[in-house]
């Protein structure tokens, strides 16, 4: 865990995205197996320890730290695992445990193996055998938060660096490979084969688009599509297996069974996972309900016949990977575009469908149709590059995203709550809320961004100075500051007060200016819903 515990510790400190790669890159090299496949899991957010739960380790430290005293100095530092790393108590009179003990891979086998009535008691002679920087890193690793300023490509590509292999290639067979990755750690070392995905079905990283800002593109050289407000899905069958995976590469089939079974053609394909419904272009070929009602469906892992029947998932497709085993990726959109055509004619209607090409004469018009479009379950245009290959990441110009301008609202703030990571010494979370009929502010929402460094400092005093009440690491305000709140889309909602649920909120201004009793009412943003 020593080596494991200076590389967290270098990366939090570490704002440079090179230097991170070499930090990582100067580990793998460093770090035997099987401790340094495991640190790629748990820097790509692949390491799994079922049995060790935020409770669990809550209910752990009211034992052995006064809780009282614990909560507020959580509340003071902002991060649950340095609080316990730093207040752990030194242990009198037990035994050390060997040096063997404490090595990665030790300590993961011996976590996995846990039940959670053992957990305690585990994690307890842990923490009591390490030093404070260890005891963070252990309790990061086994609740799968490390938060090091460190996304899985990063990682992964600190690992191409580190030993010389192109990262597409180890992107293209990560999801058919499990921890400690001994396999393509021989491979990059020389030692063995390229691992294969061959008869697997694995997650290929998807395409990305940059955002259009300030571009204006030729349509001579760009098709343009409608970006639909669901989820991006890659479908993959091989072998008689049917696999659905999110963008982050999450196997999400047993949370969307029909569309699996609707999936029986060899191929990759890259779409938008949405949900039917006459809510939204009622009337349309394309009638889609908002992302709203696909949330009702998003992270069971059981899905009743109630819900099947009541928010009926579909897939519309945008682009094929594969048709069959044949690698489609390197032909030009055009090609790709032409043989998704023929793979959908072979799927079920009902389950899949094409995400239709815009027909505009040039880049103005289709501003004109872009900003003519209120669709809730619309997000914006894509715009793809007419020869571009399917590629992973974001390439600069072969793909684009163009979204709708967001709507917004004047909303007063009601709640704070501080922060994580850097931020917890500030109040950077705030809940606002608009005027109901009965002259009272209810919340719509919560918002974390939009703002800059030096308006969050503001921010902070505003709520500091305007306290009213506190409720743990929360704090009520005096209700007299109006944020403007920018958003992409709202929709009513059951399991909200107001009623309402906005679709990413973020702070575009702060209205100094404005009184609180100008602000907008919940009936205003009612009529908003699409």
């Amino acid at each position: 865990m020593r080596a494991f515990a200076d590389l967290l510790d270098s990366l939090i400190y570490t704002r440079s995205r090179n230097a991170k790669l070499k930090l990582i890159g100067d580990y793998l090299r460093a770090t035997p197996d099987p401790d340094r496949g495991w640190a790629m899991a748990a820097l790509t957010g692949d390491l799994d320890l079922p049995a060790v739960k935020p409770a669990v380790i809550r209910a752990m430290v009211d034992e052995r730290v006064d809780p009282v005293l614990f909560r507020i100095s959580r509340d003071f530092v902002g991060d649950s695992a340095e609080t316990i790393a730093l207040m752990w108590p030194e242990p009198h009179g037990a035994p050390p445990l060997p040096p063997e003990a404490l090595t990665l891979s030790a300590v993961v086998d011996r976590l996995a193996l846990l039940s959670k009535s053992d957990t305690a008691g585990v994690l307890g002679v842990y923490l009591d055998a390490m030093q404070a920087d260890e005891r963070y890193a252990l309790l990061k690793l086994a609740t799968g938060a490390l938060r090091v300023g460190v996304s899985a490509r990063l990682a992964k590509t600190a690992l191409a660096n580190a030993f010389g292999v192109d990262v597409d290639a180890v992107e293209e067979v990560w999801h058919g490979l499990t921890p400690p990755y001994s396999a393509l750690f021989d491979w990059v070392e020389g030692r063995g084969d390229q691992p294969t995905a061959a008869d697997v079905p694995t997650f290929r990283p998807f395409m990305l688009a940059h955002p259009l800002e300030e571009t204006v593109v030729d349509l001579a050289d760009y098709a343009a599509e409608w970006k639909w407000d669901g989820i991006r899905v890659q479908l993959v069958h091989v072998a008689g297996e049917t696999r659905l995976y999110s963008r982050a590469g999450d196997d999400i089939t047993r949370s969307f069974p029909e569309v699996a079974v609707a999936f029986r053609v060899a191929g990759v394909l890259d779409g938008e996972l949405l949900v039917r419904g006459d809510a939204q272009g009622a009337g349309r070929d394309d009638a889609t309900a908002s992302f709203n009602a696909l949330q009702q469906r998003l992270g069971r892992k059981t899905v009743s016949a109630k819900m099947l029947a009541d928010y009926p998932a579909f897939v519309r497709l945008y682009d094929i990977l594969f048709d069959g085993p044949e690698d489609l990726r390197p032909l030009p959109w055009t090609e790709r575009r032409t043989r998704l055509e023929g793979f959908a004619a072979r799927l079920p209607a009902a389950s899949f469908d094409e995400s239709s090409v815009i027909d505009a004469s040039d880049f103005a018009h289709l501003g004109e149709i872009r900003a003519g479009s209120r669709d809730a379950a619309i997000e914006g245009v894509m715009l793809k590059r007419r020869d571009s290959p399917y590629v992973s990441g974001r390439r600069v110009g072969l793909w684009y995203k163009w979204k709708r301008d967001p709507l917004v609202a004047d909303c007063v703030m009601m709640y704070a709550q501080r922060g994580s990571g850097k931020r917890s010494s500030f109040y950077s979370d705030y809940t606002f809320g608009c005027w109901t009929e009965n002259g009272e502010l209810s919340p719509v929402g919560k918002a974390y961004s939009g703002f800059t460094d030096e308006e969050l400092k503001w921010l902070d005093r505003f709520v500091r100075n305007n306290t009213v009440a506190r409720f743990g690491p929360v704090r009520e305000v005096e209700k007299t500051l109006v944020l403007e709140v920018a958003f992409d889309s709202i929709h009513a909602s059951k399991r909200h007060k107001s009623g309402v649920a906005m679709r990413f909120p973020r702070i575009s201004r702060i209205r100094r200016d404005k009184p609180a009793a100008e602000a907008d009412t919940v009936a205003a943003l009612e009529r908003l819903i699409t």
